[in-house]
């Protein structure tokens, strides 16, 4: 009778998981940077256009890739700890994450309101404009671009307490979490 061997331990995401967590946080950068920029061009201008353009062809990449990356992550899971964090530390990167797949949903989704509301195009990256399955109200329009602007600020403050706390781990409890998206343990 032979006997399956028993895996070892992973202790750092695999190449799909990291390759997803790097791209997406690409993507999000960039469109937070344009965003900013068009924030400050004259409404209607062909730079404002083309750099909404992109910035929304951007966002819905992200919300195409963050139902993919939640599957993936309930298959996969989550490596383990070679020394696992304390409970704060844990519930706390928990929370964080949580927060961030929230937004990664919410950002497009208030952005696509917006615009479809608003009777804008929803392009991407000029190959094809996404279906507006959503009737032109100047309210709705309107609450979904107050919604995209508190969401982008809170956003903001999230991915600053993301970048935060990964600092804390590489140079204050100098651990491995940083080595487990990176793939160098």
């Amino acid at each position: 009778m032979s006997t399956l061997p028993i895996p070892s331990p992973r202790y750092g995401y695999d190449r799909l998981q990291r390759g997803f967590h790097w791209l997406m946080a690409a993507l999000i950068f960039a469109a937070i940077g344009l965003g900013v920029w068009s924030a400050w061009l004259v409404q209607g201008t062909p730079l404002r256009r083309g750099l909404l353009d992109i910035h929304k062809s951007l966002g819905m990449t992200v919300l195409a890739l963050i139902g993919l990356r939640i599957l993936y992550r309930l298959v996969a899971g989550e490596p383990a700890f070679r020394v696992p964090p304390g409970r704060l530390a844990h519930l706390a990167a928990k929370a964080g994450h949580a927060g961030l797949y929230v937004l990664m949903l919410f950002m497009p989704l208030t952005g696509y309101l917006t615009s479809a509301s608003g009777g804008n195009t929803l392009p991407w990256f000029g190959l094809f404009s996404w279906p507006n399955l959503l009737p032109r109200d100047k309210a709705n329009a309107m609450l979904g671009a107050g919604l995209h602007y508190g969401g982008a600020w809170t956003l903001g403050a999230v991915l600053a307490l993301h970048l935060l706390a990964v600092a804390w781990h590489v140079f204050v409890r100098r651990d491995e979490v940083l080595a487990r998206m990176i793939g160098t343990r």
